[in-house]
């Protein structure tokens, strides 16, 4: 294995659920849902704008838009590294893997994530609101692939969301199933696996 790709969110950012209160758990509870509804995912290929997800997730909640903005963006900053995973990462490289980005993820999210100290160990990157497609579709996974030229036999994609890495196994890249209830425990089997 050469080449490890990581999905960003509950893989290597999180919020803590101790610093969010229930009403703000339930506001978002949607996010874990599978699929997504439609206007998250317009938002996290690029097609939607920012304030065009506000009107959508307001009406879709029944609460009016200053709220909904007010929520958006203390999701945004509430996005802290996991600190396993961070660890993992610092690791790989010091090992000599290439490491790379394949992510579902709006603009405003990303933005805020790339500044972050763990960004700066990725070697490459496919951000779903900059390439107009979002995993599980192919067409994302072609992308890293063709533009990173990777041996899908030597790349490993890790995730929590199982859609998304059964797409990768099709195209011959080593599987991960990150466990997002347990991310120490799945740092652990990935170092077992790869350190």
């Amino acid at each position: 294995m050469k080449n490890i790709v990581f999905d960003l969110g509950r893989v290597v950012f999180a919020q803590n659920p101790n610093k969010s209160s229930e009403e703000y758990k339930r506001f978002f509870s949607y996010v874990a849902q599978s699929p997504m509804p439609q206007f998250w995912v317009d938002y996290d290929m690029g097609v939607s704008s920012f304030d065009k997800v506000v009107s959508d997730l307001s009406a879709y909640r029944g609460v009016e838009e200053d709220y909904t903005r007010s929520m958006i963006l203390a999701s945004i900053s509430r996005q802290e590294t996991i600190v396993a995973t961070e660890a993992l990462i610092q690791d790989l490289k010091r090992a000599g893997y290439k490491l790379y980005v394949l992510s579902n993820m709006s603009r405003e999210f990303i933005d805020f994530l790339r500044k972050q100290p763990v960004y700066s160990n990725f070697d490459g990157e496919v951000v779903s609101c900059e390439e107009g497609v979002v995993k599980p579709m192919p067409s994302i996974y072609e992308i890293l692939i063709k533009r990173y030229n990777l041996d899908v036999a030597q790349t490993m994609f890790i995730d929590d969301r199982i859609e998304n890495v059964e797409v990768a196994k099709q195209f011959g890249i080593t599987p991960f199933h990150f466990d997002r209830d347990d991310t120490e425990g799945s740092c652990a089997k990935l170092r077992k696996m790869l350190l």
